[in-house]
């Protein structure tokens, strides 16, 4: 099955987003955190610019 996933997002439209992932320290306990989203191309310095 992840040959499938795979094979859908090399054509057209899988290729103009991508998975970022940004490390946050929690305030409360100091231990970091790990947040994922999958963004469009050109939003990932939207993403990693906000808190």
């Amino acid at each position: 099955m992840a040959k499938k996933v795979v094979a859908s997002l090399q054509k057209g439209e899988g290729k103009t987003f991508s998975k970022v992932i940004k490390m946050v320290k929690s305030p409360k306990t100091g231990a970091y955190t790990f947040k994922e989203e999958v963004v469009h191309n050109d939003h990932v310095k939207d993403f990693f610019a906000k808190k």
